[in-house]
């Protein structure tokens, strides 16, 4: 692979500048966004590592700023690029410093644009699709003594055998796919991540073999629609056959599409105890009107016969939800159907978003954007209805055992440990022997609120 190559010939540059000034060289990576992002910055943080450089924590300590964008929402996208201006005086006084901007804000042509005008500082940009170009864009960059702006060098790459650096020994984001296909009106994901690609089911189960075997609990698939993943094998197949692998642990994934939801996936989740009972299905809409102009390619009927198969096959499971809030030309009628959603299919949790206009989507042209007053009076509405439910559910978990991760002891809080249930909810606990970290335990529930439960530790 032509990455190692290049992996090679940064690390003999990098030894040469420390032979000559006796200094180690750092690396700093901000990540913004998704669990995709993470994943991403994972690899790009252990590429870099292999190249020579030591990881810090704090951006002034560096010599590679590598910072990875989202482009999901503007906020997303302002919010990085005022951190990105902030290292403008990082730059003034470490002339040798490299600044990287990766991710899904610099596949857009508009933003790279903004990036070499206005932060002359900032030394290349990454797309997500040639992240994995990381060592290569480095050598020309020190070779060459140029910046460097990538767009489409390599869009189809996935950059199987890159080393990746995972901080959290007790779970990991485990990527199958890439890219999407499907073209919502809202999303700039299928123009910023490009068409799907998905990973050889070889090159996932060794990967899978090496986290179970390195003591991982908790592996979570990742894919902006895992049931069109094709690599050899359905989804379905993947998943048990990971979920097969002799240990103790469990999987998860996300997300899937409520149009390619399976009948055979939701048989899989009963039957392998290793998969977690958690389904995170984005609704985005309970109004039919909305949901065609969203291009979503199901209905509301479709998607609550989904929520009652998966209810009947695992009644204790844990149903999640996306929604978006003040679609263009969402009427009162249309946000009505969607509470009536929420009210029926009672989610464990939802994540709801302010509909947020895209440069470059079918959404972002059409008529009767909603006055952001009426998006927020919609949004608030929406919370009351969601946090009431989650309440409810939660208190109704006082008084059993749970069996929980635990992902070790709470900041500031002596004695309280942080985990998470099989369904994915949040748990403080006391642990004053503090031996829980990173295995499972079970937990008496004492406490509920909408977001967290709370209880004590079952000997």
């Amino acid at each position: 692979m032509a990455q190692l190559d290049y992996i090679k010939k940064v690390r003999e540059i990098l030894d040469d500048r420390k032979k000559s000034d006796g200094l180690e060289r750092y690396v700093y990576v901000l990540t913004f966004g998704c669990q995709q992002n993470e994943a991403d910055s994972e690899k790009l943080l252990g590429t870099a590592i292999s190249m020579g450089y030591l990881k810090c924590d704090d951006p002034k300590d560096a010599s590679l700023i590598l910072v990875n964008t989202c482009a999901i929402r503007e906020h997303a996208e302002l919010k990085a690029l005022s951190v990105i201006g902030q290292f403008k005086h990082i730059r003034e006084k470490n002339p040798e410093l490299v600044i990287g901007v990766c991710g899904c804000m610099t596949a857009q042509t508009h933003r790279i644009d903004e990036l070499k005008r206005r932060y002359p500082y900032v030394t290349f940009t990454l797309d997500p699709s040639e992240m994995s170009m990381l060592p290569e864009i480095l050598y020309r960059h020190f070779t060459q003594k140029k910046r460097i702006f990538a767009l489409g060098e390599s869009k189809d790459n996935i950059g199987e055998g890159l080393p990746v650096y995972r901080e959290n020994d007790i779970k990991a984001w485990l990527s199958i796919m890439y890219g999407c296909n499907n073209f919502c009106t809202y999303c700039i994901v299928p123009y910023v991540r490009d068409r799907e690609r998905s990973r050889s089911k070889s090159a996932i189960l060794d990967e899978a073999h090496m986290l179970v075997e390195n003591g991982v609990k908790e592996i979570t698939l990742l894919g902006q629609n895992v049931n069109s993943y094709n690599g050899e094998c359905d989804f379905a197949d993947l998943i048990d056959e990971i979920a097969g692998i002799e240990g103790d642990f469990l999987v998860r994934f996300m997300t899937s599409h409520p149009k390619d939801a399976s009948d055979k996936l939701f048989e899989v989740m009963k039957n392998n105890p290793r998969i977690a009972k958690q389904f995170h299905l984005p609704l985005q809409s309970g109004s039919d009107r909305i949901l065609r102009a969203m291009n979503r390619r199901y209905d509301r009927e479709k998607y609550m016969s989904l929520i009652t198969k998966l209810r009947d096959l695992m009644p204790d499971i844990t149903i999640t939800s996306d929604i978006i809030v003040g679609f263009p030309g969402e009427t009162e009628e249309d946000f009505e159907d969607t509470l009536d959603i929420i009210r029926r299919a009672r989610f464990d949790m939802i994540y709801s978003f302010i509909y947020s206009r895209r440069k470059g989507t079918p959404a972002a042209e059409m008529e009767d954007q909603i006055p952001r007053e009426v998006q927020n009076a919609r949004f608030a509405r929406l919370l009351e209805l969601q946090n009431g439910i989650a309440l409810e559910k939660n208190e109704a978990m006082v008084g059993s055992v749970v069996r929980v991760l635990s992902e070790g002891e709470s900041k500031g809080n002596d004695g309280v440990f942080v985990a998470r249930t099989e369904g994915n909810k949040i748990v403080h606990f006391t642990d004053f022997d503090g031996t829980s970290k990173g295995k499972f335990v079970n937990v008496k529930i004492t406490r509920a609120e909408p977001f967290v439960l709370h209880g004590e530790l079952v000997k």
